[in-house]
């Protein structure tokens, strides 16, 4: 059940999300150079400790030679290698650690820059949860890439190239024997990477869907268990669950067959190699054991990195996985609607014109046909249709959450998309009929577009809605904090404190989606007084569910299926007696009030 999202993500290859990894470091060159002139350092160290050694092996402790001088002056010289190797392995990783913890703060600000500018498209089919997992799990393993693996990999490569020297200094025909070892490091290597990607992709795709699954859950808790959901849920939840769990085994299948064992198996027979050489040396002659103790030393030495970079696999892996969702992220095209031209139109007056709008969500099916109509500057149009007729689409157009392909909406005589995000966000108020809290304060919530705005402003916007009555009543009164999405406040609350947000910014345009919907009957009086200030003298678009809210507006628009039906002033509609008509009397009765009652 991979979303759309997750499916692109994967067309991404291997190669192209390791460049695209690799490019993040480009800034960083400096302390690159700083950390590989360390690692060298360190890796020169190490590989000349072993040779120190077999000096004192050859040299003097086979022939029983102990002359004071140098043997303390080897003495001090394996210690200060050794001493040379712990510091300079120290410094450079934490130089690279501390690259990669920069650069993974940047793709992580990258990551959440762009879902900031994603369009409503992008979150239609985006589960919420899945969308987290991106921007946490998903950037922590590439974290773990930046941190560990690519440090362990280029230290260990180093110190690979460094052993191989030494081999090669010592005796040229037994690195040569050694060399053979490495097809079958290399296809080790190749084969667990190949056969790992597949199981990986799917862990985290499975964990996305719990990510899903969990956030759909703690959302809907309260219909969850009003309906006695938990069982079914829990089913749910734990089907994804087990196949997350057999993924996970196929993968410590594969690491317990492909790391360690595989690996110890090459270097026995390298091993082997060495022993056997020298054995059928020693027939010929005297072996050098400090050629032998330093190959045997080397060997060791050789697949400890070997070891180290098979188990950086798992980790790699996983950040490549990961990166080609989080890259796929990054790379959707579904980004908000945005302005286009050179022109800076500015909304003057708030006049709004729909003319021959057609739009459809998924590029099949029109839910829009042919929309035309215009709210003069100070007048309310009213948009009324049963669920699925089309009024909330053409709020998301009007609010351009989503781009006009067919026909043109215009305000002030100015197409849509000509004019700046600042200035459309500035100039048309939104207010939902679920009104969304911010964690913070009550104040910050009210000043949430016009952060510099005094506390003197914010009070007169509560004021104006009458938001200040209910406000002065809490402990803290304006910086009283709510908690996520104001569950401590009534739905009239958020709702009058939604109105005195968009308020404070003095729209010239207001969009209400049918704002008085899940008020209770306490504050449906303020809030209906507030509505009438706030529509006065400003060209307002109304969602109405319940009629009689939207009896006094300027033109009523009844859709049906996408379509413009009837339009008219409530009277006219009512004296037509059409759909308008029906719908009127479902909600009040057979009975329909005379023009007087009307009024």
């Amino acid at each position: 059940m991979n979303s759309e999202s997750d499916r692109n993500s994967e067309r991404l290859s291997g190669q192209h999300v390791t460049k695209r990894l690799l490019s993040y470091l480009k800034n960083h060159k400096k302390g690159l150079a700083a950390a590989f002139v360390m690692l060298f350092i360190a890796t020169a160290a190490d590989v000349l400790g072993p040779i120190v050694m077999k000096v004192f092996i050859d040299d003097y402790l086979a022939p029983r030679h102990f002359p004071i001088g140098p043997l303390v002056l080897l003495a001090v010289s394996f210690v200060g290698l050794y001493a040379i190797s712990a510091l300079f392995h120290y410094g450079q990783s934490l130089l690279f650690q501390k690259i990669a913890l920069r650069v993974i703060q940047k793709m992580r600000v990258d990551v959440f820059s762009k879902v900031q500018h994603l369009g409503l498209a992008f979150f239609d089919r985006t589960p919420g949860g899945s969308l987290v997992s991106r921007i946490t799990n998903d950037t922590e393993a590439i974290k773990d890439l930046y941190v560990s693996v690519l440090s362990t990999w280029v230290s260990s490569g180093v110190m690979m190239i460094g052993i191989f020297t030494g081999m090669f200094f010592l005796d040229v025909r037994l690195a040569f024997l050694c060399m053979i070892l490495m097809p079958f490091i290399l296809a080790l290597m190749w084969g667990y990477r190949k056969r790992s990607a597949a199981v990986y992709r799917v862990t985290r795709v499975k964990l996305s869907q719990l990510n899903a699954k969990l956030n759909e859950s703690l959302q809907g808790m309260a219909m969850i268990q009003a309906m006695r959901q938990e069982k079914r849920l829990r089913r749910e939840f734990g089907q994804i669950n087990d196949e997350h769990k057999t993924a996970m085994l196929k993968n410590v299948r594969l690491n317990s067959l492909m790391l360690r064992s595989a690996v110890y198996s090459v270097y026995l027979f390298g091993l082997i190699l060495i022993l056997s050489f020298f054995g059928v040396q020693s027939f010929g002659g005297a072996v050098q054991i400090g050629v032998l103790y330093a190959f045997v030393n080397y060997l060791d030495r050789f697949f400890d990195p070997i070891n180290q970079i098979m188990q950086q696999l798992t980790l790699f892996q996983q950040a490549t996985v990961s990166a080609e969702r989080v890259f796929g992220l990054l790379d959707d095209e579904r980004t908000a609607p945005v302005k286009k031209g050179s022109a800076t139109p500015m909304i003057e007056k708030g006049r709004v014109e729909f003319r021959n709008v057609t739009f459809s969500y998924d590029g099949k099916t029109d839910v829009l046909k042919n929309i035309s109509f215009a709210a003069e500057p100070g007048e309310t149009v009213a948009l009324v249709g049963h669920t699925g007729s089309g009024k909330s689409s053409i709020i998301n157009l009007l609010m351009r959450f989503y781009p006009v392909r067919r026909g043109g909406i215009y305000i002030d005589g100015e197409p849509l998309d000509t004019y700046a995000d600042r200035e459309l966000r500035s100039k048309v108020g939104l207010v939902l009929q679920d009104p969304f809290l911010f964690v913070g304060s009550v104040a910050d919530n009210i000043r949430l577009s016009h952060q510099d705005m005094t506390d003197e402003a914010v009070r007169k916007a509560a004021q104006f809605v009458q938001a200040d009555h209910f406000i002065e009543k809490l402990p803290n009164q304006y910086h009283e904090q709510i908690g996520e999405r104001g569950a401590a406040f009534s739905s009239g609350q958020r709702q009058l404190l939604s109105f005195a947000r968009t308020m404070a910014q003095n729209p010239k345009i207001l969009v209400l989606d049918e704002a008085t919907a899940h008020v209770d009957t306490e504050t449906e009086e303020a809030i209906q007084v507030a509505l009438e200030k706030m529509r006065s003298g400003r060209t307002t678009i109304a969602i109405a569910h319940r009629l009689s809210t939207i009896q006094d507006a300027d033109q009523i628009l009844v859709l049906h299926r996408g379509e413009i039906v009837e339009r008219g002033t409530h009277q006219s509609l009512l004296e037509a007696k059409g759909l308008y008509y029906k719908m009127y009397q479902l909600q009040h009765g057979k009975t329909v009030p005379g023009r007087s009652a009307a009024r």
